[in-house]
């Protein structure tokens, strides 16, 4: 199995890969909070870990990859409130939203996507081991986890108890033990809320991802490969789950932890008070999933990437040319009778070693647009064997799959076939009449 690199936050230092069990990756991506419609900052985790599977899928293994949706929180009880809708029917359209994005941007539909709603009993009941083992305990009907009682909080940020302590702005009405101290269960009189031996109420956020990586993965002991989100998670988020997996199962939950950098807009931090929050729909909408597939992946995961219309227009440029190739390849090769789904690729080594080098895709498609020009020689020149032509489709292919770039080819039929030939008959013979009909027909055919 080749050498895959991964950036670990976790000590924030490059390491080697080495997998809980041989050939297999378990994975995890903390999902969005669904009451409002996906914004493209939603999108590039959401791309990020699919290459990253992807990835994982050419090299051999056998991939779990997992990411939620949170479908109760604070902002859901009060947008559901606003619209006059139900929480549940806000989160199920948000939800279905969600999932038609991932699918435009072409990334692969998660092997599990739990929500915190169907997996309550496992969540009370994990709150309540925390209880009884001391590392929590109930205020009020409200259930606080004792940050104190794990003496290695701050080992993914880098924060300490006594540093983060000092700069913690203390509420006085505060049921908590300490400032740090962080929410399990919270007592509620409005919204969704489930009976539990603290009281009526519903969990806190940092608790539902430990659960269901515990329940989802519990033949590893609730201990996964890869946790990955955006950066904005680190700390708290990720911080407090590790405290939870080291209260309940004595390990960090994960041993890899991957952060993606923020997408800006014009580098401007988005933000809904700058109103320059762009939908990840407007934005497909406009400038198509592709292109912008193919603009988070120009800059590297854990850079800050900005959004503009330079760098989104550029961006359609370069899948044009990616597309154009890899089409005229496929009908070349229809035309000599070549059966395309046998073509395999035979994994080229720069390629790789790029995508293996802690997902450097922008290194990686500099690759790719250099083996465009030389594929499109290929194409020009009359004396190419067609060996030559199925190892160029072939590499190509293998390319496209890995970066998650979707190129839809015409599937040429024999009728496609005889209007071709006849086109570059009539070419050949300086018939331009005949070969200008026959082109617009072939045009109309999507084959040029």
């Amino acid at each position: 199995m080749k050498e895959v690199k991964i950036y670990n936050s976790y000590g924030n230092k490059l390491e080697t890969f080495k997998p809980i069990k041989e050939n297999e990756v378990s994975m995890y991506v903390c999902g969005p909070t669904v009451y409002d419609e996906p914004h493209i900052g939603n999108m590039r985790p959401v791309i990020v870990f699919d290459v990253w599977r992807r990835l994982f899928l050419a090299l051999g293994y056998k991939v779990t990859y997992v990411s939620n949706y949170t479908d109760v929180d604070d902002k859901i009880i009060k947008r559901a409130k606003s619209l006059g809708i139900s929480e549940k029917q806000l989160t199920q359209d948000v939800i279905k939203a969600f999932r038609k994005d991932v699918d435009d941007v072409n990334s692969l539909q998660p092997d599990f996507t739990p929500t915190p709603t169907s997996y309550m009993s496992q969540i009370i009941s994990y709150v309540k081991d925390l209880v009884d083992s001391g590392h929590a305990y109930i205020s009020n009907e409200d259930v606080y986890f004792r940050v104190s009682s794990v003496p290695c909080y701050g080992e993914l940020s880098g924060n300490t108890i006594e540093t983060l302590i000092s700069g913690a702005r203390i509420d006085i009405n505060s049921n908590k033990e300490s400032p740090l101290d962080f929410a399990l269960w919270k007592k509620t009189d409005e919204g969704i809320k489930w009976n539990s031996p603290f009281g009526e109420g519903r969990p806190g956020w940092h608790t539902e991802c430990c659960v269901m990586i515990n329940s989802i993965f519990s033949s590893q002991h609730g201990l996964i490969d890869i946790h990955g989100g955006g950066f904005d998670l680190k700390f708290p988020h990720h911080e407090n789950e590790i405290a939870q997996s080291r209260a309940h199962n004595g390990n960090r939950l994960a041993n890899y932890w991957i952060h993606n950098g923020f997408i800006n807009i014009d580098n401007q931090k988005m933000s809904k008070s700058l109103g320059n929050v762009l939908s990840a729909k407007e934005v497909i909408a406009k400038w198509g999933g592709m292109p912008f597939r193919l603009m988070v992946l120009n800059t590297h995961y854990r850079s800050p990437l900005s959004f503009t219309t330079e760098t989104i227009e550029e961006a359609t440029r370069s899948y044009t040319k990616i597309a154009s190739t890899y089409k005229n390849l496929a009908v070349k090769l229809q035309l000599l009778d070549v059966d395309l789904k046998s073509l395999k690729g035979e994994g080229e080594e720069a390629f790789l070693n790029e995508m293996c080098n802690d997902l450097n895709t922008p290194n990686a498609l500099t690759i790719v647009y250099g083996e465009l020009k030389a594929d499109n020689m290929l194409l020009r020149n009359k004396n190419v064997s067609i060996e030559e032509l199925k190892k160029a489709f072939a590499k190509l292919q293998d390319y496209l799959f890995i970066l998650g770039i979707k190129v839809d080819y015409p599937l040429l039929s024999l009728d496609d076939k005889k209007i071709y030939k006849e086109y570059m008959l009539a070419k050949e013979a300086k018939d331009f009449t005949k070969s200008d009909e026959l082109r617009n027909e072939l045009i109309k055919r999507n084959i040029f």
